[in-house]
């Protein structure tokens, strides 16, 4: 959640930043303003009369010393304990009501993200690889997929329902081929693997932001406390929740495999075919604990880790800076990798990869000390997928397909295939 700090010093800011995204949010700021005005006021009185209190309290034995008559003061010390709770009750109830209304409040661009009003006004900033040309006609991955028998969306459909899928053979070989290579290329290169539970507690939801902002989109189990998750990204940066860290082992890298769900509430009609928009589907996440003074020169390394498997396998990509209209909730910047899907003629999202500099350590509470005694610090965290799996499959089926139905294997996959060509 955004620094109250913040918002009281420049509210101005903080509603333009929300206009910048498309939400009119004045009168919710507005309204945070008054109560932080009426906390503070009551905050004021009952320190006054803690004060009374605490005077009293020391009254009261020379009083006795002497052999007078503390019934009177007494009595005021019960009426001010009385209207001490009230008040302590009354700013229970502004906070609880103040904070309500901060969840709800996305993070503030930073000042280099482009302002537009959506996904259309997102700016290229680089290419790599280019589009293979194709011979023959060239189909989409999920005919690919039905005609080598190796994805079975309808037996999915069977036993679940729509936009589930069932991999079979050489194509389930192919899932756990990529899940593989892409863990074991992240963890080359200074991240440490961890393998999270797949249900996450409300808390932990709060915590990236997720909730309460979108509960829709989200499986909850029924009559618990538990929901499936929908990234990693939510039980590896809540491993850290409530915690101070040692400021000297920044930054802390993890890249985590997990299975994601998602109701995608709302997009019904939208890439609904094939593995690009599934309830479930499978994800290798990259997550970053960094000094606030370094998140941004991160950000642009971590982008980088999650473009370098994308090259390992040969496959085109583009990479986007999101607009002020279409970044996340928690985001201050996000760059998305976008595949290059022939089927399609166009580039799909892969890959999103964020900084949220202190929007979520504040709401996890995730702070950090680079000395024992120095003053505990939010840390800045960061995250991006590296990459969606489910998708990779599907941009490795289009991209290299033959004219005879066949895929070609990418190399760097081979060792985990064991063939060469899925026929």
């Amino acid at each position: 959640m955004l620094d109250l700090k913040v918002i009281r010093a420049n509210p101005d800011m903080v509603k333009q930043a929300m206009r910048n995204r498309n939400k009119d949010m004045d009168a919710m700021i507005d309204e945070i303003l008054a109560i932080d005005a009426q906390r503070r006021e009551i905050t004021a009185k009952a320190d006054a009369m803690k004060a009374q209190q605490n005077k009293a309290s020391k009254e009261i034995p020379a009083i006795k010393k002497a052999g007078g008559d503390v019934a009177p003061i007494m009595a005021e010390m019960k009426k001010l304990a009385e209207e001490v709770k009230a008040c302590d009750d009354q700013l229970a109830q502004l906070t609880a009501k103040q904070d309500e209304i901060r969840y709800s409040i996305p993070n503030v661009p930073h000042e280099t993200v482009p302002v537009g009003k959506d996904d259309s006004e997102n700016v290229e900033i680089r290419r790599w690889g280019e589009p293979r040309q194709f011979p023959f006609e060239a189909k989409a991955h999920w005919d690919i997929g039905a005609d080598l028998k190796i994805l079975d969306p309808e037996t999915a459909a069977k036993v679940t329902g729509k936009r589930f899928h069932f991999y079979r053979g050489l194509g389930a070989r192919l899932e756990r081929s990529v899940i593989n290579y892409y863990l074991n290329t992240h963890t080359a290169h200074g991240y440490t693997e961890v393998f999270p539970p797949f249900m996450a507690n409300k808390a932990s939801m709060t915590g990236t932001g997720q909730l309460p902002k979108f509960a829709e989109d989200m499986f909850k189990l029924e009559g618990m406390d538990y929901y499936l998750i929908p990234t990693a990204e939510v039980p590896v940066t809540n491993m850290h929740r409530d915690e101070i860290l040692d400021g000297n082992q920044l930054p802390i890298k993890y890249c985590a495999y997990s299975a994601c769900f998602r109701a995608e509430a709302g997009s019904a009609g939208r890439d609904t075919r094939g593995l690009i928009r599934q309830h479930q589907f499978n994800k290798v996440e990259l997550v970053q604990f960094v000094h606030p003074d370094h998140s941004y020169e991160v950000l642009e390394s971590l982008t980088n880790d999650a473009e370098r498997v994308l090259q390992g396998l040969g496959l085109p990509y583009r990479v986007v800076a999101l607009s002020t209209g279409d970044l996340g909730f928690s985001s201050a910047k996000t760059y998305d990798i976008e595949v290059w899907m022939p089927s399609y003629g166009r580039y799909v999202e892969i890959s999103s990869c964020s900084n949220f500099e202190d929007f979520q350590a504040r709401r996890a509470s995730i702070r950090f000390k680079m000395n024992p005694k120095d003053k505990a610090q939010l840390v800045h965290t960061l995250n991006g997928s590296g990459v969606a799996v489910g998708r990779t499959v599907a941009a490795i089926l289009e991209n290299y397909q033959n004219d005879d139905g066949s895929v070609t294997v990418p190399e760097i996959l081979r060792p985990y295939m064991g063939v060469d060509v899925i026929r």
